[in-house]
């Protein structure tokens, strides 16, 4: 097969795959998500469940507000909910259909301590949730593993009704025939033939701008956006680290509006999107520019997630805010080198944040990691980039995405584990 088409089918079915909307934080949900496709293997509503959670599972769904919960928290919560009101036929959105009476309902179950009980899976896979739903002499199983709603496993009464083969560590991103790189992307966002794209990413931009909006407008969780956009101005700077963090506020304080992911998260879907949408709009670019800004700043996300996971001790506001840089680079004109350059900057600044868990701060992390983006994007501009060899920055930028890659997956390691610790103690 010609290179150029194979990477072409690669980058358009990613942003396919890969852009899909949800509502609230994807741990909960797929916590949720997995509650409503075993109440549907069961048959009727359990009397009891178990959820088996992997630590990464665990440590997002702690600290944030479950959707149509009336501001519950946990995996409890999320389980309990999807097993009343959740359709898994939304996947995603598996939330959308709950009614009053459900959560009426999840409230006085959860006073039940029995309802629900949670355990910790021994698991190398990050994201791996193991959802068990009794009732009477019934029993039904639902295994998810890598991706939100990946379904591995179905059992009902003790019998397999569907498995496929699957490995703890996700090697999936090593195993593609074509490999990302930052030259294809570029080559890919500039070339591609406008109606490939534009669908995918025009659902981006309304649903995101949408509960930018509403973070904007209503006090969520610590409302960064809405604070420090009142505090420091409407510049073009602030604005685009706002409209981000806004976006996590409402999403982080419970807000069921959905929002179009990145790598299986939403605040990195907000943050890779949003900076650029404003930039787009504050220059007056045409349409099709921001489409293709869109296509390489998500593209350059999950460039860098595929050699990090889906999750990570490493905060992937920080991946997203690099790719809402190369795209308000690309939006200016910037060359291939400086967009390069605007992505070793930003690494080379902020690549340290943690993530400690899914929690109202995590808006604060994304203003954060985009000012640091804008500051990578006015140096490089400047013919200005911290040069190979100082830390992990190596010469060529496809060289030091590896790098960091390589200190997220597999350095920070033992972090994660601390991280966990410290949260359950």
């Amino acid at each position: 097969m010609d290179n150029s088409v194979c990477n072409e089918e690669l980058y358009v079915n990613s942003l396919r795959q890969e852009l899909i909307p949800a509502m609230g934080c994807t741990e909960p949900i797929a916590i949720a998500y997995a509650s409503a496709y075993v109440r549907g293997v069961l048959g009727v509503i359990p009397e009891r469940i178990e959820a088996h959670v992997s630590g990464n599972i665990l440590k997002n769904v702690k600290g944030v507000i479950v959707p149509k919960t009336n501001g519950l928290k946990g995996v409890k919560a999320a389980a309990v909910i999807g097993m009343l009101g959740g359709n898994s036929e939304k996947g995603m959105e598996v939330l959308a259909d709950v009614k009053p009476e459900h959560i009426s309902k999840c409230a006085k179950l959860l006073k039940n301590k029995d309802i629900c009980s949670v355990h910790l899976l021994s698991s190398r896979a990050k994201l791996h949730i193991i959802l068990k739903a009794y009732q009477k002499d019934m029993s039904a199983l639902v295994e998810i593993i890598h991706k939100h709603t990946n379904i591995v496993r179905v059992e009902k009464n003790g019998n397999v009704i569907f498995k496929k083969a699957y490995e703890e560590e996700d090697n999936d991103h090593r195993n593609q025939e074509c490999k990302m790189t930052l030259q294809g992307i570029y080559d890919f966002a500039t070339n591609v033939s406008i109606e490939k794209v534009e669908p995918i990413i025009k659902r981006q931009i309304e649903y995101n701008l949408s509960i930018a909006r509403e973070g904007l407008n209503n006090s969520y969780g610590l409302s960064v956006g809405k604070t420090m956009l009142e505090a420091l101005g409407d510049s073009p700077e602030v604005e685009a680290c706002a409209y981000a963090a806004a976006a996590s506020d409402a999403r982080m304080g419970g807000c069921t509006m959905p929002v179009v992911l990145n790598s299986g998260s939403g605040n990195q879907g907000a943050t890779v999107s949003l900076p650029v949408i404003v930039y787009a709009k504050r220059l007056n670019c045409p349409e099709e520019k921001l489409i293709r800004a869109l296509a390489l700043s998500n593209l350059v996300a999950l460039y860098q997630k595929a050699k990090i996971g889906r999750l990570s001790a490493y905060c992937g506001a920080v991946s997203a805010a690099c790719g809402s840089g190369a795209g308000i680079a690309y939006l200016q004109g910037a060359s291939l080198e400086c967009i390069g350059w605007t992505i070793k900057n930003t690494l080379a600044n902020v690549a340290g944040i943690v993530c400690d868990g899914a929690k109202a701060s995590c808006a604060a992390k994304i203003f954060s990691s985009v000012q640091a983006a804008l500051l990578g994007y006015k140096l490089a501009s400047r013919g200005k980039v911290v040069q190979g060899g100082d830390g992990i920055v190596h010469d060529d930028i496809d060289s030091t995405v590896e790098n960091y890659g390589k200190l997220a997956h597999d350095g920070m390691y033992e972090t994660d584990q601390t991280i966990l610790e410290l949260m359950i103690s």
